[in-house]
């Protein structure tokens, strides 16, 4: 497959525009909100494109970043959506609307399998058994080719997985049990952001 990637410093260009869905995904200096900082976003609108924005460290002054990322009327497809709204949350400012989760999906959906990772959906749904090698890089500095075409596969991907698991979510009668799961995802976020990571169900 060839991709368009496109690699932008600091924000979107201003003539980048999107339509009613995007495939959104980050990457990060770590996992821990606390010490970890948010590196990468990257967009997809679902033709083989990626476009990576290179955040600055020291301001996260990304305008039309945040007016796509806040736009309701664009359904947002995350993969482990959690993380990422908790670190979109800290660094831009920003509570992002109309998500929907392939992970969340995958572990409604896929009841049949106990492997929900982006990896096990690709080879899954889109047959191509992607690398993920590089998922503990450095995004922090400059980046190689080779991390660029990482990026670029965490969302390319993400539309067709999406819909592959709408489909069995409805054939399964599940979809509605998914739709309330996911409002609740906001809530989830800013549970972790409060540092109530634990399972506030459990006894």
């Amino acid at each position: 497959m060839n991709l368009d990637i496109k690699l932008h410093k600091q924000d979107l260009p201003d003539e980048i525009r999107f339509s009613d869905k995007i495939a959104i995904d980050c990457e990060f200096t770590g996992l821990n909100i606390e010490r970890d900082r948010l590196c990468l976003v990257q967009i997809s609108a679902g033709k083989n494109d990626a476009h990576i924005i290179q955040l600055n460290k020291d301001n996260y002054n990304a305008p039309n970043l945040k007016k796509v990322l806040s736009d309701n009327n664009i359904n947002k497809l995350f993969h482990f959506a959690r993380a990422d709204l908790l670190f979109i949350k800290k660094y831009l400012g920003i509570d992002v609307e109309n998500i929907n989760c392939t992970k969340i999906m995958s572990k409604i959906g896929r009841s049949y399998s106990d492997k929900h990772g982006l990896k096990d959906l690709i080879k899954e749904f889109v047959g191509v058994d992607i690398s993920k090698q590089l998922q503990t890089s450095d995004f922090g500095g400059d980046l190689s080719e080779k991390q660029l075409k990482y990026c670029a596969q965490d969302v390319v991907y993400l539309h067709k997985i999406y819909e592959s698991l709408k489909k069995i979510l409805v054939r399964e009668k599940r979809i509605n049990l998914y739709e309330k799961t996911i409002k609740f995802m906001n809530t989830r976020v800013e549970l972790d952001f409060s540092s109530f990571r634990e399972d506030i169900w459990s006894h």
